[in-house]
């Protein structure tokens, strides 16, 4: 089966998209894999695949498959490309475009710039949400890789857990992210934040994703380390967020309201593949 995509970028967080009929059409785990090989595939961080909308009042639901090929909840950059595809191809017929994913509803907006903010909803502190097998505190440890590491935690439709460092450029993020990632603590794995605080208004962060190791950028981790930072009083209700790819800005009140995230989406360059060439073993073993 042949499919064309599109590669886009959220300040050089990656993606493929591309639209399906049903689930029957779905690449396979190791076909993810082998599209995700950077040197014999396409590469990217996450595939989004578009599917015919759930809701009558969304334009589309959308699933996210990391580059290991492991299924995802939710990817605030993807999001953000998503949304910003469908304005560029006239299928958005507001200023408001909604879709659907498995973490739920998200709303988007474009705003100055080209620029596109989404609304990645309210987050969740519990740690049932994430999930994490430790009774709720506002700051967490656990001994990890030889040492006690402490850090917040929290959902935002898929599981964060942020570290607060005095440095984010000599942060250990291959060894201890990759390590937290993986804790018996986190069932289901991990995204693992790195972040530095300016000032109440500016961080900077570095995060290890599940499944696909460090990033340019990382939406939903810049929503998580901002969310873990003003809940413990330290940050401001609209921080801009310095990551290696660039700056996102994030807007929460507070418990209990939701959170927005905003910045750029760049299409690199559109193209199709056959998905039947990565379907051989030799090839779906690549990465």
């Amino acid at each position: 089966m042949r499919i064309g995509f599109t590669k886009m970028h959220g300040l050089g967080n990656d993606f493929i998209i591309f639209e399906v009929a049903d689930e029957r059409a779905l690449p396979s785990a190791a076909q993810f894999r082998a599209l995700g090989d950077r040197h014999t595939g396409i590469g990217f961080d996450q595939a989004l695949v578009l599917m015919p909308p759930r809701r009558a009042d969304t334009l589309a639901y959308y699933r996210i498959f990391n580059s290991d090929g492991s299924e995802v909840e939710q990817c605030g950059n993807g999001v953000r490309c998503v949304a910003d595809l469908l304005r560029r191809q006239g299928r958005a017929g507001s200023a408001e475009i909604r879709l659907d994913s498995p973490a739920g509803l998200i709303t988007a907006t474009a705003t100055e710039g080209g620029r596109m903010a989404v609304n990645m909803g309210v987050p969740d502190f519990d740690p049932a949400a994430l999930p994490l097998t430790l009774p709720a505190e506002d700051q967490y440890s656990l001994d990890v890789a030889g040492e006690r590491v402490e850090f917040g935690a929290v959902s935002m439709g898929n599981p964060h857990a942020v570290l607060t460092v005095a440095n984010v450029a000599s942060a250990p993020v291959a060894t201890l992210g990759a390590a937290l990632e993986h804790h018996a603590a986190f069932p289901k794995r991990v995204n693992v934040g790195f972040m530095q605080i300016v000032d109440d208004t500016h961080i900077r962060l570095r995060v290890f994703e599940r499944g696909v190791g460090e990033t340019q950028a990382c939406g939903t981790g810049t929503c998580a380390a901002v969310a873990v930072g003003r809940k413990a009083g330290r940050l401001a209700a609209h921080v801009k967020v310095q990551l290696p790819g660039g700056e996102l800005e994030v807007r929460w009140a507070g418990p209990g309201e939701p959170l927005w995230l905003e910045g750029p989406a760049v299409v690199a360059f559109e193209g199709q593949v056959d998905l039947a060439e990565f379907a051989h073993p030799e090839v779906a073993t690549r990465s």
